[in-house]
């Protein structure tokens, strides 16, 4: 069933590190090997070995229209018979970049980059530039890529420096990072009373990286309070939640306004691209204009400037669509919640839009130590493992959010459901 698979990634291993060029891809926290994929079909995945797979990661995120949409797909292929790069301006830029900009009333420039690491690296850099501080203040289990002063974890006290949490990162590079747990604001204001050298909040309003785990309305304003009362600026990272959480991400949903927004995933459809905005002020400190240096040979790609170009506007064209998504979203975990009530097993179910999450745990995790602490991952493993032979691709990690596209059916839901029901039974 999965030989070629097995196969494929014992030659992997061979020349890439774990046979794998992200860890999460390689299955280390629910067992088993990853199934090698061949291609995908809109709602589906079908690997080397042609098992197909209902796709409820769509890539992390950006396939909101599933694989293979005919509308991106030939504007990838336009776009490509005229250059693949050319390390200079394109129109398509300044298309993508008004079409994100006219759907916020506080933003007015954008700057494109390659990745959301890139992205949410380059947005502390301009709030360092911007304010003339040095810290900034995390939070654990929110996750804003692999860049040297984001790698860190907590330390023993409420609030304290952050310590390397990967080898290779020097302890010099994170002593400006301070940790924080989210959805605690105690914590949160006693950050601030113990340092004036914060230059900006980073943070996941609604986390993907350690299950779904929305942050509080409260606990969101009291960032946005304690930022302004001490000249610091929110960076909300959007680049999971950015057009799937709502149509304007997770700014539709919550009742707080950031000063720098960083974005990725949708605004490429697919492919490699990170985007960061805010005002005309706050932009205005960044190169050429101003001091705060950023530059990237292939950002504002062109064949990802239409992929995501394309994308925006089907979404922007289509009225309710993130509530027709958010509908088959609640269908699913309720259908989970159901079946995992009859079967005698604790599960807590939350939806935001397209993206939805679940825990097998007795109460609903607020932040990473909860998540760590209620959620059993043995079950999950054991979950995974069993939808995945029925043809069900989850993400493959109690730590991921769920994704939901438009090319998904009820009937497709409701077949997960009576999977989910049978693995339960053996749970």
């Amino acid at each position: 069933m999965f030989e070629k698979s097995i196969e494929a990634y014992e030659e992997a291993c061979q020349v890439i590190p774990g046979g794998v060029d992200s860890p999460v891809r390689a299955f280390k926290s629910v067992g088993g090997t990853p199934p090698f994929i061949e291609r995908g079909e809109g709602a589906y995945l079908v690997d080397v070995d042609g098992n197909r797979y209902l796709d409820f990661i769509q890539s992390w995120g950006p396939l909101i229209f599933g694989h293979c949409d005919e509308e991106i797909e030939e504007a990838v292929i336009q776009t490509v018979k005229k250059g693949l790069s050319f390390g200079a301006p394109t129109v398509l830029e300044t298309e993508l970049a008004s079409e994100i900009v006219e759907m916020y009333d506080h933003i007015d420039k954008v700057r494109f980059v390659n990745s959301g690491t890139e992205a949410t690296m380059s947005a502390i850099r301009l709030a360092r530039g911007v304010t003339g501080k040095n810290a900034i203040v995390k939070f654990e289990g929110c996750y804003h890529g692999h860049s040297d002063s984001l790698l860190v974890q907590a330390g023993s006290g409420l609030a304290s420096l952050g310590t390397p949490s990967s080898p290779g990162v020097p302890a010099d590079f994170t002593k400006h990072t301070l940790v924080c747990e989210y959805n605690n604001i105690e914590n949160l204001r006693k950050c601030f009373e113990d340092s004036d050298d914060i230059s900006c909040i980073i943070i996941e309003p609604i986390a993907g990286n350690m299950g779904l785990v929305p942050a509080s309305a409260e606990f969101l304003k009291e960032c946005r309070e304690l930022c302004d009362k001490n000249g610091a600026l929110l960076i909300l990272d959007e680049v999971m939640t950015g057009f799937r959480a709502s149509l304007t991400g997770a700014h539709g949903v919550i009742d707080v306004k950031g000063d720098i927004i960083t974005f990725g995933k949708v605004i490429g459809a697919g492919m490699p691209v990170g985007a960061f905005a805010a005002n005309k002020e706050i932009m205005g400190h960044l190169s050429p204009d101003g001091a705060v240096y950023q530059a990237g040979t292939l950002s504002g790609n062109p064949v990802a400037m239409a992929a995501g170009l394309t994308s925006l506007r089907k979404l922007k064209s289509i009225p309710n669509l993130h509530t027709e998504l958010n509908r088959k979203a609640v269908k699913l975990v309720k259908g989970f919640k159901e079946v995992a009530t009859k079967n005698n097993i604790p599960l807590q179910i939350d939806t935001r839009g397209s993206m939805f999450g679940f825990f097998f745990a007795d109460k609903m995790p607020t932040n990473f130590k909860e998540v760590s602490a209620f959620c059993d991952f043995e079950r999950f493993g054991k979950f995974h493992h069993e939808m995945i032979k029925k043809g069900f691709y989850f993400a493959c990690s109690q730590y991921e959010a769920g994704f939901i596209s438009t090319v998904m059916t009820d009937t497709m839901i409701e077949e997960c459901i009576v999977a989910a029901d049978e693995v339960m039974q053996n749970l």
